[in-house]
């Protein structure tokens, strides 16, 4: 055996390689005194100390908290400038729509991200994504979008790759070319889906840079029919669905994403009880961020109505340069038990095992077990709870990644 992590105070962790919906959200194991054995980047060993093969390498976690790699679900990480100039608006009552719709918001990101090289993206994604590993984070899920043409959206794209090549962590790649309408399709978003199905599409896919399909469904940018058309275009191509639904207004994203069966819903702060109802019927994970409500001040999802109604939910930190300018996944978990009224168990599932179903790695990670990825946090912290009630500081002590200690 390569290396064995003893002297575990407490290990928490769900179990399984699926979501866990409803009230089963709360089935987190807690295990005390002791040790996990890992060969080759793998979980070989859960056990006592006394009773674990012979290792290479000993780590004493100091009796310390233990748990799975976080997992965050939801990002826009690759980028150029950042937005801090929307500050002054945003004091003086200006909302996130009326910022893009003057031109500024995700349109202001694009211009910078169509004028910034390939290496000048790689090595700022690089940065914040080891930055984010600081703070647990082993497994993220990346989006493009402000690209909004063939060039750029690949650059994008790109860079979600290299990372995935070069880093110790696993990047999932999204494709989101219906992010906004850009300005050359100003006013004609139904020319703009018709060009991003017909030729950005269809390039990502060529490419092989994208799992995933995502659209931002919503009132000044693109309609359920719309946003419907191009994922299932999507789906043709073999990509999996995700939909940014009812972020703002209940514009028909989740009543959509239950309809066709989107393997996740993002945002769903307007959800209605329609929604909700269709996408836990029809097993749509929903990915709720926490932080993007704290952000803008807008009311914050019902995650509480959700898991009572038999829903999976994940919480991410839609890390992005507008509306949720903040990587830290913790944050957001705070914010799971302050405001979405989550218990410390139920947040802990949605931001490991069903975050990692929400981005298809469930087989893989987001859980502690024999066969899947040594991808655990070390916390300085003596228990579960801990963690939910301090914030604003980083309590990550040690990352491991694929058994490898990065932290």
């Amino acid at each position: 055996m390569d290396l064995l992590i003893e002297n575990i105070g407490v290990m928490s962790t769900a179990k399984g390689r699926f979501a866990l919906r409803g009230n089963d959200m709360v089935k987190v194991e807690t295990t005390e005194n002791c040790a996990v054995g890992i060969s080759g980047g793998i979980i070989e060993y859960i056990g006592s100390k006394e009773e674990a093969p012979e290792a290479e390498h000993i780590f004493d976690a100091g009796g310390a908290l233990v748990t799975p790699g976080l997992v965050d679900a939801h990002t826009h990480l690759v980028f150029g400038g950042w937005r801090q100039h929307e500050m002054e608006l945003k004091l003086k009552g200006a909302g996130y729509l009326d910022i893009l719709n003057a031109g500024g918001g995700i349109l202001s990101t694009v211009r910078a991200t169509r004028a910034a090289g390939f290496d000048e993206l790689y090595e700022k994604a690089l940065k914040l994504s080891m930055s984010m590993l600081a703070h647990g984070v082993t497994t993220i899920e990346a989006k493009s979008g402000y690209g909004l043409n063939v060039e750029d959206e690949l650059k994008q794209l790109r860079v979600v790759e290299k990372l995935n090549k070069d880093s110790e962590l696993d990047f999932v790649p999204t494709f989101m070319g219906a992010h906004a309408t850009p300005s050359e399709y100003k006013g004609k978003p139904d020319e703009y889906i018709d060009f991003v199905c017909e030729k950005v599409m269809p390039e990502a896919v060529k490419n092989g840079l994208a799992k995933y399909c995502d659209v931002f469904c919503e009132n000044g940018v693109f309609d359920a029919a719309l946003s419907e058309k191009l994922l299932l275009r999507a789906r043709e191509h073999g990509l999996e669905l995700k939909i940014h639904a009812d972020e703002i207004e209940p514009v028909g994203g989740g009543e959509l994403a239950g309809r066709i069966k989107c393997h996740s819903a993002e945002h769903l702060i307007a959800a209605t009880d329609e929604g909700i109802s269709l996408m836990a019927e029809n097993g749509v994970i929903g990915v709720l961020l926490p932080a993007t409500s704290f952000y803008l001040d807008k009311p914050f999802a019902r995650a509480r109505y959700m898991v009572e109604k038999g829903m999976a939910i994940a919480i991410a930190s839609d890390f992005n340069p507008g509306s949720s300018p903040s990587y830290s996944l913790q944050f957001a978990m705070n914010l799971a038990c302050l405001r979405y009224k989550l218990t410390p168990e139920e947040a802990l599932a949605a931001v490991t095992i069903n975050a990692a179903a929400a981005i298809g790695m469930a087989e893989e990670t987001g859980t502690i077990e024999l066969g899947k990825k040594a991808d655990l946090v070390i916390w300085d912290a003596p228990d579960l709870n801990y963690i939910f009630y301090r914030y604003g500081n980083n309590q990550a002590k040690h990352v491991f990644k694929n058994g490898k200690q990065l932290v």
